[in-house]
């Protein structure tokens, strides 16, 4: 007799089309914020504050799909491999947008796009082996880069110096967060492929 537990989990949930939302977010987010740049310089006004709530809502249904997820016995392998790219499409699309208008450096939108997406390409190389969950380390870069990129996207952090201070040092945490987890995921993953291939 097969039980509750023993039944496949439906790939279109709750949980995942929120997920797919949070992608849907990503260009409305992208076209609020240049709405507000006049003449290559941002103006920090009503349109920036518009950015700024997609963006926290978005993040916000980061956290609601993975505690549906879990609560609900929701967890699939398109939500392991969807969610974070989300998160990447999303973060990725604000750093762009930061460095494009002198915001922030490129170096720091540089080493976290490489990593993240290159972290991304090598889940799909080791996907026949097994799917690469998130990991602790890896959520809290996310929520550090979350945290650096909402600071930044305050309209108030061009008028109030120590709010653009603590915002950049924020990002540079996330940064050394990103290169840290990077090399953590490349050595599970390596390890992931080793198992599978002896198995």
């Amino acid at each position: 007799m097969t039980s509750p537990e023993d039944k496949p989990v439906p790939t279109l949930n709750i949980a995942n089309v929120l997920t797919t939302l949070r992608i849907v977010m990503v260009p409305f987010f992208v076209w609020l914020y240049v709405l507000d740049v006049e003449g290559g310089d941002p103006q920090y006004g009503g349109w920036r504050w518009a950015a700024v709530a997609v963006f926290a809502l978005a993040m916000y249904t980061d956290k609601l799909d993975g505690d549906i997820a879990r609560s609900r016995g929701l967890i699939t392998d398109f939500g392991k491999i969807a969610d974070p790219i989300a998160d990447k499409l999303l973060t990725g699309a604000a750093l762009v947008l930061f460095s494009l208008y002198g915001e922030l450096s490129w170096w720091a939108t540089g080493i976290i796009l490489v990593r993240e997406w290159g972290i991304t390409l090598m889940r799909f190389v080791v996907i026949r082996y097994g799917v690469m969950p998130a990991s602790k380390g890896g959520k809290l870069k996310t929520v550090t880069q979350a945290l650096g990129i909402f600071l930044l996207l305050l309209p108030i952090v061009a008028t109030i110096g120590w709010l653009n201070a603590v915002a950049l040092v924020v990002m540079w945490f996330a940064v050394a967060l990103t290169l840290y987890t990077g090399i953590v995921y490349i050595v599970d993953a390596v390890r992931l492929r080793t198992q599978g291939r002896q198995a």
